[in-house]
């Protein structure tokens, strides 16, 4: 199984091409509807890695054994989830 944050990093350098890709387009005057579709997916590259990294952050604290300080962070981490939405 691929480490998760290798493919969250993986997804966050994917995404920062696409949006130098966005940002070329702009300044080459590219058409509208073709830049949108390409910041859609550098939104959508984006939030994937955000949930990439929660996840992980969810599947420590569950692993975690009882009294563990790091099972305490279960509220917190769903709130960083829900401040993806």
């Amino acid at each position: 199984m691929t480490d998760p944050n290798t493919s969250a990093i993986n997804r966050l350098k994917r995404a920062r091409g696409q949006l130098d890709g966005v940002i070329r387009m702009l300044e080459e005057g590219a058409d509208c509807e073709a830049s949108v579709t390409q910041l859609a997916a550098v939104s959508k590259a984006l939030d994937r890695a955000g949930f990439l990294i929660i996840s992980q952050g969810l599947r420590e604290c569950l692993d975690a054994p009882e009294g563990d300080p790091r099972r305490g962070n279960l509220d917190r981490l769903e709130r960083v989830f829900l401040s993806l939405a």
